[in-house]
């Protein structure tokens, strides 16, 4: 059964008959599947154009960018955590392209929207990042030295830290819905103003200045969509390809105290 909702922000779903795991936001799913298959598209055309000699401006920036982010993972992380470059810059890419799909005109593409509008594709997101992370936090301390990060901070005598084990804890388990909920929030919130300036020009309103209605707010539409989708877009897939490395920082905490 389809059932669809032509409120600002909401999702027209599908519902199989057999439970909530069986509703599904099908216009979050279009949009997901192309923002995929356009994130390999720009993959595999920026493997390409890279080549020895001189680069192309493609490789250039490309190496550029690569370049910054092991910098920052060898700062921030360790110099042992390289295999940190190939998620960090796929989930920029496609976060960066799932926003971007905004850009096309809702009344030519009505289906089409911010994949990341969706709070299951962030999550998805933000859970992957949180598992990988646990794993890697393991296989740096052990089980033994994961267990003792909860213990924080490592500076206090023991029966103090046991108090600081449930905060710990929480901190952790609220890390993927945070970093799924900024990004979520975000996006979303840029859909609803999208939706709400695309009515401006349906409303009864007398000419502004030398402009009808409809024409300024083409207008309004235009200015917020290259703000909002291109750069608030831009930025958003950098903050959580930055707070993804940080995570891998963090799992790392207590590792230079066992040491000592």
């Amino acid at each position: 059964m389809i059932h669809a909702d032509a409120a600002v922000g909401t999702h027209p779903t599908i519902d199989m008959g057999c439970g909530p795991l069986c509703v599904f936001n099908y216009d979050s799913v279009i949009s997901s599947a192309i923002a995929l298959i356009a994130t390999l598209a720009v993959a595999f055309w920026i493997r390409s154009k890279l080549r020895e000699g001189e680069p192309s401006k493609v490789q250039a920036v490309f190496e550029w960018g690569y370049d910054q982010l092991r910098s920052l993972i060898r700062t921030n992380v360790s110099d042992d955590a390289l295999f940190i470059i190939p998620l960090a810059m796929t989930l920029f890419l496609y976060i960066l392209i799932a926003n971007w799909i905004e850009i096309f005109p809702l009344a030519l593409f009505p289906v089409l929207h911010g994949a990341n509008a969706d709070l299951n594709q962030t999550l998805a997101m933000g859970l992957i990042v949180f598992f990988v992370v646990q794993w890697y936090s393991i296989r740096v301390l052990g089980v033994g030295g994961f267990l003792r990060r909860f213990t924080k901070p490592f500076e206090l005598p023991l029966p103090a830290r046991i108090v600081f084990i449930p905060l710990n804890l929480l901190e952790e388990l609220v890390k993927p819905v945070t970093l799924s909920l900024r990004l979520f929030g975000n996006i979303f919130a840029g859909a609803v103003m999208i939706g709400l300036i695309a009515t401006f020009g349906t409303l009864q309103l007398p000419v502004v200045g030398s402009l009808p209605a409809t024409l300024l707010g083409s207008l309004l539409l235009a200015v917020w969509k290259a703000f909002d989708v291109i750069f608030i877009g831009f930025i958003q897939a950098f903050i959580f390809m930055l707070l993804t490395v940080i995570y891998f920082g963090a799992a790392r905490e207590g590792l230079e105290h066992e040491h000592h």
